[in-house]
């Protein structure tokens, strides 16, 4: 026998081994062994039809012939009426994303051993899979809950489990709620209705029975987490914050409301206090990359690069599953330090993956400040991927060209694209701002305008039209509409209410152009966004104000030609 084929038959000796395990064992073994009737396993002759099948099934299966496997494990199942076969059956049938074969499969299973809560939450999650079908499922579920009173516990909290694929959540919602009734004096079955009501967008459902659970055990952290995690969406992240730290003080030992209170205040966007929070954690765990990652991210978002690198580079050695996005944010550090030749060697290790082509960019981005604008093209050229990938790298590339004033090259390089794909959004944006800069006004609204008609909902088409008008002292009144329209598409945004102070000032409206810059600035100290500020500023006889703006906005941008221009423009140094 050949060293193959003694693999293939000892692999097969094991599978019916634990399919049959009666005829694993040896005479010795079977006097030992506990009868059919004290497992509850039905006793099993070992036919040459069952082995045939089983063979077949296991075969097929190692082949990729996943059909014919489930069908020969559906018809062992039906023939031997055994547990294990019939959860083997589903198992495969669930692979093959047969669902008609897994709920017989689950049903024989159940039939035989209908005791087993596995077997009713398997069946309940197949049964899922079929909106049509849910009234089975409640049943099935139903009957789960009152028959296993030792783990209602564990089954109130697998609820939503089981109705996972289901999209339409407000019946699920009205499901478990029917499902619950009987036990609404367990905290489980008020988290389950918590749970249930924010799947179906029902936030104040789901924070009233948040609060039932915690009146019934106050102290439940699960439960005080979710409902940090809803107050933090309903915009009360203070309130979330709150309430995660009185739970910590109380119970100090707490590492998950710990992290939870570290996250909390990243999303609150206190990154001072989040890195605080972290350290405490890593103190703790001095081992632990999840925490040096994190601690060293925080530390390059407050630009304290000392802290931030060696960190990084331990979560690194340590084998964080980040890899690659360490290495890219190492090269950000070393570009924010002005290492520009360490910042490319370690964009250069980021390996392909989805960090993989900002590390291109980035290398392309690096040489070209070095002066080698052809090699940086031909880098960006140069890396193989897909078309979605391709259009990032040429979109790069016309930024590179336009950095270095050459937008009628960049143009040319966005047409050609554009050729190729003629309703691409990105492209038809890029080549529109494209356009304006090179003063062919007509083909920038023309692209503008296709962008809308293809996208509606496109803010930034909008605003680039408007402002684009506004700035050139054009059909003022449109373009106030326009950048309007793109203000209720993305209220807050302060380049578009950056855009609206200046159609207004244009309008000859001071007073409210002044609070629209304002918001803006307070929002984003952008260099632009200040020129305008100050320009305000000054025409309502508050010079010193706009000298304040325009020399902290120079402070943090030493390189902004806008600045420079406007503060050139009314004599200032």
């Amino acid at each position: 026998m050949n060293r193959t084929l003694s693999l293939l038959t000892a692999g097969l000796g094991l599978a019916i081994a634990f399919a049959f395990p009666a005829f694993a064992q040896t005479a010795d073994a079977e006097a030992d062994a506990p009868s059919a009737e004290s497992t509850g396993i039905p006793g099993q002759t070992l036919t040459a039809q069952m082995l045939y099948t089983f063979l077949l099934a296991e075969i097929a299966g190692a082949r990729g012939e996943i059909g014919i496997s489930v069908q020969a494990y559906l018809d062992l199942a039906q023939r031997t009426r055994d547990p294990r076969i019939a959860r083997r059956a589903v198992e495969i049938a669930l692979f093959a994303r047969n669902l008609s074969a897994a709920t017989e499969a689950a049903r024989i299973w159940i039939d035989v051993e209908p005791e087993s809560a596995e077997a009713r939450r398997v069946m309940a999650g197949i049964l899922s899979g079929g909106s049509g079908q849910l009234e089975q499922v409640q049943i099935q579920l139903a009957r789960l809950l009152a028959e296993s009173p030792d783990q209602i516990e564990n089954h109130l909290m697998g609820l939503n489990r089981a109705f996972a694929r289901i999209d339409d959540k407000q019946a699920v919602k009205g499901i478990i709620d029917r499902l619950t009734e009987p036990y609404l004096d367990l905290p489980e079955a008020q988290f389950a209705r918590a749970q249930a009501a924010i799947a179906a967008d029902d936030a104040i459902a789901s924070l009233a029975a948040i609060d039932l659970a915690l009146g019934l055990r106050p102290d439940w952290e699960l439960a005080i987490l979710f409902k940090a995690q809803l107050l933090a969406q309903s915009d009360s992240p203070d309130a979330a914050l709150q309430l995660i730290k009185e739970h910590i003080d109380r119970h100090p030992e707490s590492q998950n409301a710990r992290v939870a209170y570290a996250r909390g205040l990243v999303s609150a966007r206190r990154f001072e206090a989040a890195r605080d929070e972290f350290r405490k954690l890593l103190d703790n765990a001095p081992n632990d990359r999840d925490l040096m990652y994190a601690v060293g991210l925080l530390s390059a978002q407050l630009d304290d690069f000392d802290a931030a690198a060696p960190l990084l580079e331990q979560a690194l050695n340590a084998g964080h599953p980040e890899a690659d996005g360490i290495r890219l944010n190492l090269g950000q550090i070393a570009e924010r330090r002005d290492d520009s030749e360490g910042a490319l060697r370690w964009y250069r290790t980021v390996e392909h993956g989805r960090h993989h082509t900002d590390a291109q960019i980035r290398i392309a981005a690096l040489l070209a400040q070095q002066g080698k604008l052809q090699q940086a093209r031909e880098h960006l050229q140069s890396v193989q991927a897909g078309p979605d990938t391709i259009k990032r790298l040429r979109l790069a590339e016309a930024q590179l060209l336009r950095a270095e004033g050459r937008e009628a090259e960049a143009l040319e390089l966005i047409d050609g694209e554009l050729r190729k794909a003629p309703e691409d959004p990105d492209l038809l944006y890029e080549s529109s701002m494209l356009a304006e800069q090179l003063g062919q006004l007509d083909v920038m609204e023309g692209r503008l305008r296709k962008l809308i008609s293809l996208q509606p909902d496109h803010a930034h088409a909008y605003n680039a039209l408007g402002y684009s008008l506004a700035d050139r002292g054009l059909r003022l009144d449109e373009a106030e509409a326009l950048i309007g329209r793109a203000l209720e598409l993305t209220p807050g945004d302060p380049f578009i209410l950056d855009s609206m102070g200046w159609v207004n000032f244009r309008q000859g409206d001071a007073a409210t152009a002044l609070a629209h810059l304002e918001k803006a600035y307070s929002l984003h100290p952008d260099p632009e966004i200040a020129a305008h500020l100050g320009e305000v500023l000054w025409s309502l006889n508050r010079q010193a104000d706009a000298t304040r703006i325009w020399n902290e906005a120079l402070q943090a941008h030493p390189d902004s030609t806008v600045l420079k221009n406007i503060m050139q423009r009314f004599g200032q140094r």
